[in-house]
């Protein structure tokens, strides 16, 4: 499952750049018996599987190994639904991680003890059930890469959208008319001064419309406060008529 996204685009690079190591443990390698099991009915009953504790502990301790003190450093993280919500700001908070651990979930859950005793945090990508955590690390794993120094240049990293505060401005390309649909004369005008301002209101209008929770702690100018009370009052007026 993780060959495709980490062998493609940025992560690609950042690997073949020596900027970041990815590695992939099989949890059957640490299985029990000659079937390498890794899961079992649930006590209490219920459906589906859940992963028992040996193999996760036994998969983690195995990397720990060797790593000395730095071993209480490493982030141990369980992917699960219940855990704190994943977000740019905590993106940034991992790349500065020498190394973090993310344990996959599967079926029905893990056994509780590896949340007790293993993991040292928890996180979710959303509230939203998925068949495992595979697809959760990919996000991460993703995210995370792009906060890891000479990844990206640092103009990029800043002007990524959540990282600034605020949704993205509109793009264009050309051309500068397609089927009736033209870019805004302010973007064809050169005027660079004139451009950030109109993208920065743009990202504050689109924020406005499409997630009003991101303003308050976003980091605002008291003009440009002016000019999102402004533009909420338009936009009341226009709901009135």
């Amino acid at each position: 499952m993780f060959e495709g996204p980490f062998g493609e685009s940025i992560i690609k690079r950042a690997v073949e750049k020596g900027l970041v190591r990815i590695h992939i443990h099989n949890l059957r390698d640490y299985g029990l018996g000659k079937h390498k099991v890794v899961d079992d009915a649930p006590y209490g009953g219920g459906r589906g599987m859940v992963l028992r504790p040996e193999p996760i502990f036994a998969a983690v301790e195995a990397i720990l190994e060797g790593k000395g003190e730095e071993k209480g450093e490493i982030p141990v993280i369980l992917l699960s639904p219940q855990g704190r919500l994943f977000n740019w700001r905590i993106a940034e908070e991992l790349s500065r991680k020498k190394e973090i651990i993310l344990i996959c979930g599967h079926y029905e859950g893990v056994d509780e003890r590896v949340r007790e005793a293993l993991a040292t945090d928890e996180i979710s990508i959303g509230d939203y059930i998925l068949t495992g955590g595979e697809l959760a690390a990919m996000v991460i794993v993703d995210a995370v890469t792009r906060y890891v120094p000479g990844v990206l240049d640092d103009e990029a990293v800043r002007e990524n959208s959540f990282a600034m505060g605020l949704l993205e401005y509109p793009q264009y390309t050309r051309p500068g008319n397609f089927r009736g649909l033209e870019v805004p004369e302010i973007l064809l005008s050169g005027n660079h001064a004139e451009i950030a301002r109109w993208r920065r209101r743009q990202a504050l209008l689109r924020t406005l419309k499409r997630r009003p929770d991101l303003l308050n702690p976003a980091s605002l100018s008291p003009e440009e406060r002016e000019f999102i009370m402004k533009a909420m009052k338009e936009e009341e007026s226009h709901g009135c008529q």
